[in-house]
């Protein structure tokens, strides 16, 4: 469904919509209020992991539980509508595929930042691995860990460079 500038839901089917819902029934899953509920929540989110997913769906229904957010979401990684990588050694944080350009992370380990980079700025190192290796990177998945150097941002500048 569409939302209007509020977030609020406006009733309206927008063609992304229809696109994942179609691909929902066409693998044989019933498209349930908790399902579009878990999917909203990951895309209002932009990084989340599934306790902040299911944080986010509690407050609109109490009838999700957090078995129901693991399942829904690896149905809908098998669906392609989101990803999931590891930014740290917590739980894997999910993102929707729908939620910008393709891109790749740099995780601070000093102050835990995490900065969203454009999969083109990897351009180069993935042809390399295509044409030494014969392998095709999907970089969409990469963290790519280290520390900001010679110092870590102040936590305004860290705020205008994440995702």
């Amino acid at each position: 469904m569409a939302a209007d500038d509020t977030g609020q839901d406006t009733g309206q089917d927008t063609g992304q919509d229809s696109d994942w819902r179609s691909r929902l029934r066409a693998q044989g899953y019933r498209l349930t209020p908790q399902r579009e509920l878990i999917l909203a929540a990951v895309e209002r989110l932009d990084h989340a992991t599934p306790d902040e997913i299911f944080a986010e769906v509690s407050t609109q229904s109490t009838a999700i539980n957090i078995s129901t957010v693991y399942r829904t979401l690896e149905v809908l990684e098998e669906l392609g509508l989101v990803r999931h990588l590891h930014l740290s050694d917590r739980a894997p944080t999910y993102h929707s595929v729908h939620a910008g350009p393709a891109h790749f992370h740099l995780s601070c380990r000093n102050c835990g930042q995490v900065i969203s980079v454009d999969e083109d700025r990897a351009a180069e190192f993935v042809g390399r691995l295509r044409e030494d290796a014969g392998f095709e990177a999907d970089v969409a998945h990469l963290t790519i860990f280290g520390a900001h150097v010679p110092e870590c941002p102040s936590p305004e500048e860290a705020h205008d460079h994440d995702h």
